[in-house]
């Protein structure tokens, strides 16, 4: 008699036995799939760069740099586009997070026998899955991409932004570096004159009061140089930032290539801002990932469903087992807040894109009529520089054959490079609408980008 009973005995061990390598297996499984933590310790110190040559994607072959060697340079070391990537990144992982299937809930209990007639240890086990989550899942992953990818348009359009303030800046340091050339000129004809007043003053030839128009036209000159150098070296430091580079350094830069404006070809582009601009692709986005959000609102006003099997021994070794299905009763809550919210939240995200379109295309007629009044002025003062340019060279010529006082030739020299620095003026003015035009259809911008948009 105990021959069978210690086979019985043999075969509940092994049962036991392959049960518990299974559970091994699946919480080894488990494991193995589970994330690690890494300490990142914050750096005690850091500096920026303090040289071209350590950033990267420099070339020492390029110097002088031109507007499309340093936009590259700041793409590819801008602190502030490196420290967005990590958005990027936290955005990828969201998605992954709001795309992935609810899991099984597993229950289980045991009641071990402490008196009474039973003979064995009671105990009850159970699996469900959450049908509701299953319901929104799709809506849900569609939300997660939407936002994902208008994260990313958000990234490109703030490149794009600061590829624009890089541009302006290195239109206004060759501009102004050109301004500070002529307006060193002027000063220093002026000076000459200045200090042979000075000395003819101090002998009692002239008299101070006659002379002091031409005495304040040598401070007034100095004043401009002075504002000149001040808003060069805040422009320079502003570049630096840009690139990354510590605020001495020096950014060699190359002339500007000049063209004029296409009018029509604007207003081509801006016809299609909406899928050329990533700001309003991620309008777009943005829109899509609360449609969808709005969509998932209104599947979970239903009576969130648990479907699984439940399975029960009593202490008298009594088995039962069976489907088991728990939902909530929408007495109270039917996800009506919810829905509230995530359809208000979409009618502002129409409105808003709405805005943006309108005062998009507003914003580009109106630059281009500002980039029309320069350019207009610009041919008007262009002959007027010419005749005062001729006239400062034959001056300087009869000065020189002493046919010409030297307050006269001053004052016709300057009066000529003024003009010159009034040109350049607007020359730099119609290089920065240009630019601000360039931003806003967003010309050198794919004309579609890479995800699938619908203009709501």
């Amino acid at each position: 008699m105990l021959l069978p009973r210690l086979h019985c005995c043999s075969g509940v061990t092994a049962y036991r036995l392959r049960a518990a390598v299974l559970i091994a297996a699946l919480l080894g499984a488990g494991l193995a799939g589970c994330a690690s933590y890494k300490p990142l310790p914050l750096p005690t110190q850091a500096e920026s760069a303090s040289s071209l040559s350590e950033l990267h994607g420099y070339a020492g072959t390029t110097l002088p740099l031109d507007a499309t060697a340093v936009e590259r340079l700041v793409l590819l070391n801008n602190p502030d586009l490196r420290t967005a990537h990590a958005r990027h990144q936290a955005a990828q992982a969201q998605r992954r997070q709001d795309s992935v299937l609810p899991n099984p809930v597993v229950g289980g209990s045991v009641g071990y026998l402490l008196s009474g007639v039973g003979d064995a240890t009671a105990w009850t086990a159970s699996i469900s899955q959450d049908i509701a989550a299953l319901i929104t899942l799709k809506p849900r992953r569609e939300a997660a991409k939407a936002a994902a990818d208008e994260v990313d348009a958000g990234l490109l359009w703030e490149q794009w932004q600061t590829l624009g303030k890089a541009r302006l800046l290195v239109i206004g340091l060759v501009e102004g570096d050109r301004q500070i050339q002529l307006q060193q000129q002027a000063l220093d004809v002026l000076k000459q004159r200045e200090a042979r007043i000075t000395q003819q003053v101090g002998k009692g030839n002239l008299e101070r009061l006659t002379v002091e128009p031409d005495l304040s036209a040598a401070a007034d000159a100095r004043a401009a140089m002075d504002d000149l150098q001040r808003r060069r070296l805040d422009q320079q430091q502003q570049l630096t930032a840009l690139l990354g580079l510590k605020p001495d350094v020096v950014v060699p830069l190359a002339p500007l290539a000049r063209a004029d404006l296409d009018a029509a070809s604007v207003q081509s582009e801006a016809a299609t801002i909406s899928r050329r601009r990533p700001d309003m692709v991620a309008l777009q986005l943005g829109y899509q990932a609360q449609d969808a959000s709005l969509r998932a609102a209104v599947l979970a006003q239903f009576p969130p469903l648990s479907i699984g099997y439940d399975a029960s021994q009593d202490n008298s070794r009594v088995r039962n087992g069976g489907p088991a299905v728990s939902f909530a009763l929408p007495i109270f809550d039917r996800n009506q807040g919810n829905i509230g919210v995530a359809r208000a939240t979409r009618e502002q995200l129409h409105q808003e894109y709405v805005t943006r379109l309108a005062t998009s295309r507003d914003e580009v007629n109106g630059l281009l009529a500002q980039y029309a009044q320069l350019h207009e002025q610009w041919l008007a003062l262009a002959p007027v520089t010419s005749d005062a340019v001729n006239a400062a060279a034959r001056a300087r010529t009869a000065w020189q054959a002493g046919l010409l006082d030297l307050r006269s030739y001053v004052d016709l020299d300057v009066a000529a490079i003024n003009r010159q620095i009034a040109m350049i003026a607007l020359e730099q003015a119609m290089l920065e609408q240009q630019a601000a035009l360039e931003l806003l259809v967003g010309r050198g911008m794919p004309s579609s980008l890479d995800q699938d948009v619908i203009a709501p």
